[in-house]
């Protein structure tokens, strides 16, 4: 097997039992060195803070920018808005649009507002400027910057409904935020947004998070919200699309509520714009911002753009990729041999990933009696290890696996044992092997048996 994953070094994965947070640390070394100097937008619904508080979320912030992402938070205020409205006895009104459905924010609503965004906005500074001993926030220095980066334009008059004070992003001052993301500050954003006559305007946290995040190419835009995911014929949660697969999602189920049909609608210009990944996470899980980011499988949902790459099944086009792809690998010994003639023959088991129309990896997936399947021939060029085509394509064949009923994956290895570790495999031995495949081991190979549970 090649994957974009180091050797393995004798001996790490016993040293580390005793101590699991030392195995841990070591997993995720690789996403922070990753995520150092990108760009992140995190938008969380005002949801939140009604769920689960905002202690643990602001902590969990705080070390994202310890490491050295760049912060940009936007909070949003519904439920806190209708406080507001209930202590003033004013009723809540909404119309609805061919796109969204917009809070009709008269005068007295704009106040509501205004106290919500504002009595939040301070709650989250101060959290923030917490540092007591023994607390995850202890001996931190973070400055949060706050403004009017955000110019916004009235949504007007729409099939006879004035929405008054509500408005839409029409500008943002990406140029101010980034000054203060080099100056090592967190970027607090609330859904308020002025006009350059200096009437302000109630908007949407997800208009504000997407528009900022499209100003910025911010390399991640996330959602903490309390929308469910989308869920695929089995009712099994979708991990990933692209805004293709999006689109036909859309198109085939109507029956998306309409918050989360805005939520995706709007992340889908988002991406179009150039921000790399949207991830969609719940809002009333502890842990989950860090769960996303720093684990294989993740918790949520990520649409991305599918110019970047393809990942798709193989077809008889693809056999002289496969080719150029295995064949230096297996004059080493990393992978079996196979020749052209099999891999022409078994072309309907490989899936492969393509950058540009050219091919950068591939894997294959093999199906043996009482729900078991090979993962085997995983390949990723040598110039784009690093990248996450492995992982990709991992997921991929593990996707397949579930399609066709498979309950466990096994993997021969020789040299990326660990690799695999760290994503959800065991060690297991050739006695663990379907009876078929046990019969056509390699001896001389000597690979190590890996097994998954699905």
């Amino acid at each position: 097997m090649s994957t974009n994953a180091p050797n393995p070094v004798p001996g790490d994965e016993e040293s580390t039992s005793n101590f699991p947070f030392v195995g841990w640390l070591r997993d995720v070394a690789p996403y922070i060195h990753s995520f150092r100097e990108k760009t992140f937008v995190i938008a969380f619904a005002g949801e939140l803070v009604k769920e689960i508080g905002l202690e643990n979320l602001i902590e969990d912030i705080a070390m994202l920018h310890a490491m050295g992402m760049r912060i940009v938070l936007v909070h949003g205020i519904r439920p806190q808005i209708e406080e507001q409205l209930k202590l003033r006895k004013i009723k809540s009104k909404f119309g609805t649009s061919a796109l969204n459905t917009y809070r009709i924010t008269d005068a007295a609503a704009l106040e509501c507002v205004k106290e919500a965004a504002g009595e939040l906005r301070l709650d989250i500074e101060a959290a923030f400027s917490r540092g007591l001993p023994n607390t995850p926030m202890a001996g931190s220095r973070i400055s949060v910057i706050s403004g009017n980066f955000i110019t916004a334009m009235p949504v007007g008059v729409v099939d006879g409904v004035d929405y008054v004070h509500t408005g839409l992003v029409r500008k943002v001052d990406s140029t101010s935020i980034t000054l203060s993301l080099d100056s090592n500050k967190i970027v607090l954003l609330s859904p308020l947004g002025f006009s350059p006559t200096g009437q302000a305007f109630n908007l949407a946290y997800e208009d504000v998070a997407a528009s900022t995040a499209a100003a910025l190419k911010a390399d991640k835009l996330i959602f903490l919200s309390p929308y469910g995911g989308l869920r695929d014929v089995d009712g099994e949660l979708i991990t990933e699309l692209s805004l293709p697969q999006l689109q036909d999602y859309m198109t085939e189920h109507k029956d998306i509520e309409s918050g989360l049909k805005g939520l995706l609608n709007i992340s889908g210009k988002a991406v179009r714009s150039g921000v790399s990944r949207v991830h969609f996470l719940p809002c009333n899980q502890d842990g989950a911002l860090l769960e996303e980011l720093f684990t294989h499988d993740g918790i949520g949902m990520m649409l991305a753009s599918s110019d970047i790459e393809n990942l798709r099944e193989a077809n008889q086009d693809d056999v002289g990729g496969i080719l150029q792809l295995t064949m230096p690998l297996e004059e080493e010994g990393i992978l079996a041999a196979r020749g052209q003639d099999v891999i022409e023959r078994d072309i309907q088991r490989f899936s492969v990933i393509e950058h540009d129309r050219v091919l950068f990896g591939c894997a294959a997936l093999f199906p043996f009696p009482n729900g078991v399947g090979e993962l085997a021939c995983l390949a990723v060029d040598a110039d784009v290890q690093g990248s996450g085509d492995g992982e990709r394509l991992l997921k991929r064949i593990e996707m397949r696996a579930k399609q066709e009923n498979i309950k466990k994956l096994f993997v021969l290895t020789t040299r990326t044992e660990h690799w695999f570790l760290k994503r959800g495999f065991k060690r297991a031995t050739v006695d663990d092997l379907p009876e078929e495949r046990k019969q056509i081991y390699n001896w001389d190979r000597k690979s190590m048996v890996l097994t998954k549970d699905l």
